[in-house]
């Protein structure tokens, strides 16, 4: 009865987690321009194809010691199939970590190119680090607890998930480069194509994201409400700060819901709800003002500003959790500013370190750019032969 429960429990999260993929790809077709909807649709799914067979082969090995090199029998066992329902759970995290990437390299980058990038990623370089934080792999939290008192506390994967692929993103981005006509002395900006496709995947996410936070537990029995009620306001918080500082802007604020989220979720297990209300907040604003920095004057060509949403959002979250997590500011205790400030810090160079070395040796093997003929045509003729709107076409 209690690993039957587990299982649906379980399955019921990775359902969700699984359904935030959809949010990814539309909150990319609301942003990217109409000629290039098509090929953000196809890049998740296939990234999502991708990085599950690959997990399976080899990633989960890495980061949990476990294979399915037996038969259907013994990988069932006893439990009613429980390891196979954490094995799907835990997949949909690590296929979030291309999808994250994808709406950096948006609207130029070569598709098989990406594919591959995201196959070595998750194979390998994801498993890494999940291993050392939720598995203990290489002593690395028990160093941190011997050393500052305590692990790294990242419960549902502000570092883990978010700060990784934020910051592969930029070495992919910066390996990549700009796209055709956005900086330079006729350079400019261009609108997302669609405000209600951007909601649409704004909303999932959040929806999702309950399923990626509270159900991090992995058990009914150590479910807890204070995770979806951080979530809650850290949700909340971070709209409200976008609305605030973004002025009204629509791209802001469905982006500052994703912010405050991403920033919750290291902490979301052991900080009071106004603390996660704060961290939110200041998500929202490190969204807002990180993006802008990034295009404006770094003149990073990230186009979804997942950088900033996913990178510097998560790496707060990571040492938020630090903070408000301790017990002198109403949380649970149990964190050391020290260890998520060291175990934030490692995580976001490990990251940056791979996303360059990935796509800086695919850039020399194959290449990663459409050719300047087929960027301006756009990745959904170029790439997949049709466009969003192949009615319109005859």
């Amino acid at each position: 009865m209690g690993n039957g429960a587990n299982v649906f429990f379980l399955l019921m999260g990775a359902i969700l987690v699984f359904a935030m993929h959809g949010g990814f790809a539309f909150l990319e077709v609301g942003t990217v321009r109409q000629k290039n909807q098509v090929n953000a649709l196809v890049k998740i799914l296939a990234d999502f194809a991708v990085s599950v067979t690959v997990y399976f082969l080899v990633g989960y090995l890495i980061a949990y010691g476990i294979d399915f090199y037996a038969s259907a029998a013994d990988i069932v066992s006893d439990d009613q199939g429980l390891g196979l329902v954490k094995f799907f759970f835990l997949v949909t995290f690590a296929a979030a970590i291309p999808a994250i990437i994808s709406g950096g390299v948006a609207e130029r980058m070569r598709f098989v190119p990406q594919l591959v990038a995201s196959a070595a990623i998750v194979a390998v370089a994801y498993p890494l680090l999940e291993g050392v934080v939720w598995n203990g792999n290489f002593g690395i939290q028990a160093w941190l607890a011997d050393t500052f008192g305590n692990p790294l506390n990242d419960f549902a994967g502000s570092v883990v998930v978010h700060a990784f692929g934020g910051w592969v993103a930029l070495g992919a981005v910066l390996q990549l480069g700009p796209r055709l006509g956005r900086y330079g002395a006729d350079g400019r900006a261009t609108p997302p194509s669609s405000i209600p496709w951007l909601a649409l995947g704004s909303w999932l996410l959040c929806i999702g994201w309950f399923g990626f936070n509270v159900m991090s537990a992995q058990s009914l029995e150590a479910v807890s409400g204070l995770v979806a009620m951080n979530s809650l306001m850290a949700m909340v918080g971070g709209i409200l700060a976008a609305l605030v500082v973004g002025k009204a802007d629509a791209g802001y604020i469905h982006n500052g819901a994703l912010a405050g989220l991403v920033a919750v979720c290291a902490g979301s297990n052991v900080m009071h709800p106004a603390g996660s209300f704060v961290v939110g907040a200041i998500a929202g604003v490190i969204f807002v003002k990180g993006f802008e920095f990034c295009q404006n004057r770094l003149k990073v060509d990230d186009v979804l500003g997942v950088w900033p949403l996913h990178g510097l959002c998560g790496a707060w979250g990571g040492i938020a959790a630090g903070i408000f997590g301790l017990t002198s500011l109403g949380g649970l205790g149990g964190v050391s500013f020290m260890s998520q400030l060291v175990g934030t810090l490692g995580g976001v160079v490990f990251a940056f370190v791979v996303g360059l070395v990935v796509y800086g040796v695919l850039k020399a093997v194959v290449g990663l750019r459409l050719s300047p003929e087929d960027e301006r045509r756009g990745a959904d003729l170029a790439v997949h032969r049709i466009s969003a709107s192949p009615e319109a076409d005859r």
